[in-house]
Parts: C-alpha cells; sequence; structure tokens
C-alpha cells in the first residue's frame, strides 16, 4: 500500500506530486532540484545547485528517519553533460564510498530552468 510523504523541511513541491512515496521497503524520493527551502530560490551556478540538490536529498531522507546509506538507486539529470564532473565530486562527497547504483542524462529542460536534479530510491530496512 502506498503512503504519500510531504517534506516540511526541504523544498515544496512546485506542482501536484509527493516529495516521496513509500510503498513496502521502498521509499521513491521525487526530483530535488537546488533550491534553498527557505527562500524557494535555486542556487547560483551548477556546483551549487548540485551541493543543494544532494542536500535537499538528505534533508527529506532524514525526515524520513534514512540516511545517504539507505540510497540504493539515484538519477541525475543534467541540463549540460559537460558538467559530469562537477556534479560527480559533490555526488562522491554526499555519498562517501558505498556509492547507490546511477543512471545520469542531459535534459533538454528542467523545472525552474535547473542545471541539476536528483532523484532517488532508498530501502527503509
Amino acid at each position: 500500500m502506498k503512503k504519500c510523504f510531504l517534506t516540511q523541511n526541504g523544498p515544496k513541491a512546485i506542482g501536484p506530486y509527493s516529495t516521496a512515496n513509500i510503498c513496502g521497503s521502498l521509499c521513491f524520493l521525487s526530483g530535488m532540484l537546488g533550491v534553498n527551502p527557505a527562500t524557494g530560490a535555486l542556487a547560483e551556478g551548477v556546483e551549487a545547485q548540485a551541493k543543494q540538490a544532494m542536500d535537499n536529498v538528505g534533508t527529506v531522507l532524514k525526515e524520513l528517519g534514512l540516511t545517504p546509506a539507505a540510497v540504493l538507486k539515484t538519477t541525475v539529470f543534467l541540463k549540460d553533460l559537460n558538467d559530469f564532473g562537477k556534479v560527480n565530486a559533490i555526488y562522491a562527497d554526499f555519498f562517501g564510498a558505498d556509492y547507490p547504483a546511477r543512471s545520469c542524462v542531459e535534459v533538454a529542460k528542467l523545472p525552474m530552468n535547473a542545471l541539476v536534479e536528483v532523484e532517488a530510491i532508498a530501502s527503509i530496512e
């Protein structure tokens, strides 16, 4: 049975979707942009947006009683795949050595004209 979750501390949804959905032992986090939850504004530049997006993932995981170690799979969406190395370094810092599986793709456009978005699937066991 699906349980919807709306963040209290992370960025608010900019559309009709839940921050996360829990089904069985899996938690599916919606894509997180590099939006400052306090202001609703995007951070400046790809590195700042990547850091904020990862911080937002961490905030939501914490609200759910989880840590980055619970993340099984991520998808990273980049406006420009040339930023892969910059985003990769920030991603690596966030997860440490226990990396989840990942896909990374270049996309034509992201909400709010963001440069990076990260979604995740985590285990709640």
